[in-house]
């Protein structure tokens, strides 16, 4: 920027630009995204009676005045610096170099859509009116809103939550939105799925910006019954209420009332808005704002506010559990549906599962490793399509009716797979499923076939004992749910010694930047590479090598291994 008022020029922001900003009558910082400012005009300085030494690279906070605890971020209606922006009229108090308050209104100023400089432009001037009121002793409210602004702060705090699963992170936004716009204190008490109460989060507003009190944090005594204390009401979710220091100023009717009055205490705070933090179903807990001296006492029309913020945060919380405990319930049926491999004389045999790397995934995908009665072994991988907990049953239904079948009848694999077809539509509840079934079976003469069926899945990869590498392509139909009556068709293959046969699911190869024949690719050298390492090592290997970034499936692999003979 130019050279205004003997500041130094940021490359990021065009020297034409900084001249005409330097010969307007209000002033203007520019910010970088830490709410730093990296350039201030003249007039800035001037009204100010400061030196650009003095406000440039301070932090936007560091200006205001002790009379005054926040400064709201300009509000804009885009996420660009060209977006188009909020009418002005937001007051704060400013501190001039001598330390006496400045009031002024500030509003944003539009770079040009194409300036893409991290930077944004914040533009002010002295406040008339309020600097009567000032002089008149009459401090001008900074925290109350106007309508747009409530309703602008209901959609900040709506965007925070939804589609975040992560509690703790959305309740900590949501505070940053509410301090130190509404409050100097925020305080969220949650009810436990055990019906305990734990104050999750205390947090401080200040010119230097916010401070998490963990020192005030932690378990708090249980919701009395009938308690007509603010905390305690809202706990229940009976009521909203306006408090104080005052109201807890007399004899505690319950340990939560004491802890009330050590929090009063702790902070300072004179006035205060407590609200529930209510679900469709259930209360999940309090919030409470908090204004320490010298600040205007909350009204009820803050009281209506924090309501509706209070029923954002118990909608996102109760979702929220609803959805862990629908993982909770889907990874332990994984984790006990998915079987203890079986020992084999002569084979070597090992088998992962991973669950996807976004929590919010859990599938259908498994393998199966068994014993039949004429001493063959079945082998199985499987996908059911979908990734919830519908998928993650489905996947439970299919993998034991297949066990079934393969147990009770002594059929080739493509025969069983062929009737699981038919059965699946009339006694599961999966629409559609990908797998492969085979059995692996020894002759007489100790050697090894293996005969398989593959419905829809990615083929299995077999390694010679030399690193070479084919993935099995034969024995290939339609997916399960989309061939019902069709035959599946069946392939063999001798293992010889030395071989390593993998099967995987789709997780293991598939990327949304790549074609799968790209996955496979990747899939096959990584494991020619990786051959030589034991089967353990070999699988762990390459579920790193080969697993795409940016795949956000789980993934179930089982290998074998026929060791050469010495």
């Amino acid at each position: 920027m130019g050279d205004g008022a003997g500041t130094s020029v940021p490359i990021v922001v065009e020297r034409d630009l900084a001249g005409v900003l330097d010969r307007l009558d209000v002033g203007v910082f520019a910010l970088d995204r830490q709410e730093r400012i990296v350039w201030a005009n003249a007039a800035s300085l001037a009204l100010l009676s400061r030196s650009a030494r003095e406000v440039v690279g301070r932090g936007l906070h560091a200006l205001l005045h002790p009379d005054v605890r926040q400064l709201p971020s300009p509000r804009t209606r885009g996420t660009g610096v060209g977006a188009p922006l909020a009418p002005p009229g937001d007051r704060t108090l400013l501190a001039r170099g001598d330390g006496s308050p400045l009031p002024v209104r500030w509003f944003s100023l539009p770079l040009r859509p194409d300036v893409e400089c991290g930077v944004r432009l914040l533009a002010f001037a002295a406040d008339e009116v309020a600097a009567k009121g000032l002089s008149a002793g009459q401090s001008e409210s900074t925290r109350v809103l106007a309508e747009r602004d409530r309703l602008a702060l209901l959609a900040d705090t709506t965007a925070q939550l939804i589609d975040n699963i992560d509690v703790d992170e959305s309740l900590r936004r949501v505070v940053q939105l509410m301090l130190p716009r509404l409050a100097d204190w925020a305080v969220i008490d949650l009810i436990t799925e055990t019906d305990e109460v734990n104050r999750s989060l205390v947090v401080h507003a200040h010119a230097g910006g916010l401070t998490m009190r963990e020192d005030l944090q932690g378990p708090m005594p249980p919701v009395p019954a009938f308690s007509p204390m603010p905390l305690s009401k809202a706990l229940r979710g009976v009521a909203s209420t306006l408090a104080g220091p005052r109201t807890y100023d007399v004899p505690p009717d319950s340990a939560v009332a004491v802890e009330q009055r050590k929090l009063f205490a702790a902070t300072g705070i004179e006035t205060a808005a407590i609200a529930p933090v209510k679900g469709p179903s259930e209360v999940l807990g309090a919030i409470t704002l908090g204004r320490t001296a010298g600040d205007e006492p909350f009204t009820t029309a803050d009281l209506g506010l924090l309501e509706d913020i209070g029923r954002r945060i118990g909608l996102a919380l109760e979702n929220a559990r609803h959805y862990q405990r629908q993982r909770q319930v889907a990874a332990t049926m994984q984790r006990y549906l998915l079987p203890q491999l079986p020992r084999l004389d002569g084979v070597e045999m090992t088998a992962r599962y991973l669950p996807a790397p976004d929590a919010s995934h859990v599938g259908g995908d498994w393998y199966d490793a068994f014993a039949l009665p004429d001493g063959d072994t079945a082998l199985v991988i499987g996908d059911v399509a979908g990734h919830d907990l519908e998928a993650a049953a489905g996947m439970a239904q299919l993998r034991n009716m297949l066990r079934a079948y393969t147990w009770a009848q002594d059929d080739p694999p493509h025969r069983t797979v062929e009737r699981l077809d038919r059965a699946m539509g009339h006694i599961t509840d999966v629409s559609m499923a990908t797998l492969v079934l085979a059995r692996l079976t020894t002759d007489p003469a100790g050697h090894r076939v293996l005969r398989w069926t593959n419905a829809g899945h990615p083929p299995p990869l077999l390694l010679d004992s030399t690193g070479g590498a084919r993935f099995l392509r034969e024995g290939r139909g339609i997916l399960l749910g989309a061939s019902a009556g069709r035959p599946q068709p069946e392939a063999h293959v001798d293992l010889l010694p030395g071989s390593t046969l993998l099967f995987y699911t789709d997780g293991l190869i598939e990327s949304r930047r790549q074609p799968l024949d790209a996955g496979l690719k990747r899939l096959g050298e990584a494991a020619a590479d990786l051959n030589p390492q034991q089967l353990d090592d070999f699988v762990d290997l390459l579920l790193v090598r080969a697993r795409p970034a940016d795949n956000d499936d789980d993934v179930a692999l089982l290998a074998i291994r026929i060791p050469e003979t010495r």
